[in-house]
């Protein structure tokens, strides 16, 4: 017998497979995945418990699917688009990406609270694409950004493109996951000024100007 539908179905367009998956999108961004229960999600849905396993393999498989559905939200829901190679300078690009990567790590990390004590769920999102920059994440994403800017010749041929992503998405963990476990530390959004310093770090390195300070010297014994 084919379960009963929700309320919240009848005479809608919506699955039942999609209510489901909404229900428990709503949860994951409220509390996290750590302690939500198959109940938990039927309450939310407004079906019996038994149903999520017609449409889902266990628990797991329905709370991949609602973090992935929930991080694919949060970035549609991102005003503009990512910067594109050629358009703007590198510099307002890379503070543009990173700006992004920011604010999109700081409304998505809280719901994957708890993740690392459940390896099942770990491995049904590892089954899943990449939800962020179209199927290849935002480190792929910005990789090939910078790869498309070495291209068009505005970025050097030297520079490793997966480098610095790394360092992009790396900045986002650290500020992120460090004001969640510690909620009296830095806000997850920086001052401007460090923003700017780890942009104009990405572009300069952290090596002295070697030419310039030997034109320096020059200048100055002919000076």
């Amino acid at each position: 017998m084919a379960p009963r539908r929700a309320a919240a179905l009848r005479g809608g367009e919506q699955s039942l497979r999609e209510h489901l998956i909404a229900a428990a999108g709503r949860l994951v961004a409220r509390r996290g995945v750590a302690g939500l229960t198959v109940r938990d999600i039927a309450r939310e849905a407004g079906v019996a418990d038994g149903v999520l396993y017609n449409h889902f393999a266990d628990k797991e498989e329905l709370l991949a699917a609602a973090l992935h559905a929930h991080v694919r939200s949060v970035e549609a829901a991102r005003e503009g688009a990512a910067p594109r190679p050629g358009e703007a300078t590198v510099e307002a690009n890379l503070r543009a990406y990173l700006d992004r990567a920011l604010a999109l790590h700081a409304a998505i990390l809280p719901a994957f609270a708890g993740l690392t004590t459940q390896p099942k769920l770990l491995a049904r999102l590892g089954e899943l694409p990449a939800p962020l920059g179209g199927g290849h994440g935002l480190r792929g994403e910005l990789a090939e950004y910078v790869r498309a800017e070495q291209r068009l010749g505005r970025v050097a041929p030297a520079v490793r493109p997966d480098a610095v992503a790394t360092l992009v998405v790396g900045v986002c963990h650290d500020l992120v996951l460090g004001g969640l476990l510690d909620p009296a530390g830095p806000p997850p959004q920086p001052a401007p000024d460090l923003v700017d310093a780890l942009v104009a770090t990405l572009l300069h390195g952290v090596l002295p100007d070697r030419g310039g300070a030997q034109r320096s010297r020059g200048s100055t014994s002919r000076s």
